[in-house]
């Protein structure tokens, strides 16, 4: 019973080994000389300008939820991709009016202005 279990284990264990490994040995090994511009927060090589919570345009968000609206679609055609012959029309006028109402959602967006960057 736990031959079966074994292969299991060792790969987590393989794992964590692999994961936790380098960075126990970097901390270890590695060089602790902290200094001022070390410790100094990073943002693009030059001083910040603004404050952090500052509010971003709302077109940015929209393009962002568009990415994903699309980005779904795409994930929903492989796998109906793959099983087209067995769905038959039926899987086909399914994704058919999926497709449209995406296009449709798409077009709205373009008309409205949503992908014009100023």
């Amino acid at each position: 019973m736990l031959d079966n279990y074994l292969p299991a284990l060792l790969f987590i264990c393989v794992g964590l080994l692999v994961g936790i490994g380098p960075v126990v040995v970097g901390f270890l090994l590695g060089a602790h000389r902290p200094d001022s511009e070390k410790n100094s927060p990073y943002e693009c090589g030059f001083e910040a300008f603004e404050d952090a919570r500052m509010k971003f345009d709302v077109r940015y968000y929209l393009i962002a939820i568009l990415f994903i609206v699309f980005d779904l679609e795409i994930a929903f055609l492989f796998p109906w991709a793959v099983v087209f012959k067995e769905l038959g029309w039926f899987g086909f006028g399914i994704m058919a009016l999926f497709l449209t109402t995406l296009t449709a959602g798409f077009v709205y967006a373009w008309k409205k202005g949503a992908l014009e960057w100023e």
